[in-house]
């Protein structure tokens, strides 16, 4: 099922997310579902459950809009399409990587955000199997910022200061409802 999308300025956004319990398998293959739908209807190559208004920790990247891109890794194409329940970064190396970011949670703003070139993740996939990715370039990113959803920080806050005054004025916006997206979006009432 699509859902609507969590705006911009809805403290669920900020909040770190609680692990997924093996107990709540039985819920997964509906909210992986509503996952890739949600972000293929919004034309993402990412989204984490909280931008759907669930607090857990999952999830899901399809890389393959990348795949044509000259820093694309074709040895990772194995991973092109991918579900991380409770991931976890235990390593983060490589050299600083400037890349501009958007996110389907802040739409019609893109800002150059420095993250890692690579990193190695442990996590579950759907099926609760323990599994280990080591990835880079475009891959690594993207992964890293679905995995910042699930501890409550967005792109914008890894920003300079100079360049989140700027958007500012954008960002209230978003958060009042005032933007045009071509996906459903839900807005925070205060």
């Amino acid at each position: 099922m699509i859902r609507p999308i969590i705006a911009y300025g809805n403290p669920i956004l900020n909040l770190k997310v609680e692990k997924l319990k093996y107990s709540e398998s039985n819920k997964l293959d509906s909210l992986v579902k509503d996952l890739w739908d949600t972000m293929y209807n919004a034309k993402g190559v990412g989204i984490a459950a909280p931008q759907i208004g669930v607090s857990k920790s999952i999830f899901v990247a399809d890389f393959s809009f990348f795949k044509d891109e000259d820093n694309f890794n074709q040895d990772e194409l194995i991973n092109i399409k991918q579900v991380f329940v409770n991931p976890k970064i235990i390593k983060e190396s490589g050299k600083d990587f400037t890349y501009s970011e958007g996110c389907l949670s802040i739409p019609n703003i893109s800002e150059e955000v420095i993250r890692k070139e690579k990193i190695k993740i442990n996590f579950l996939n759907e099926k609760f199997e323990p599994k280990q990715m080591n990835c880079s370039g475009i891959i690594a990113r993207v992964i890293q910022h679905e995995y910042d959803h699930l501890q409550g920080i967005l792109f914008t806050d890894r920003i300079s200061k100079d360049t989140r005054v700027l958007i500012n004025s954008e960002l209230k916006k978003i958060s009042k409802g005032i933007v045009e997206s071509k996906y459903e979006m839900s807005f925070y009432k205060n």
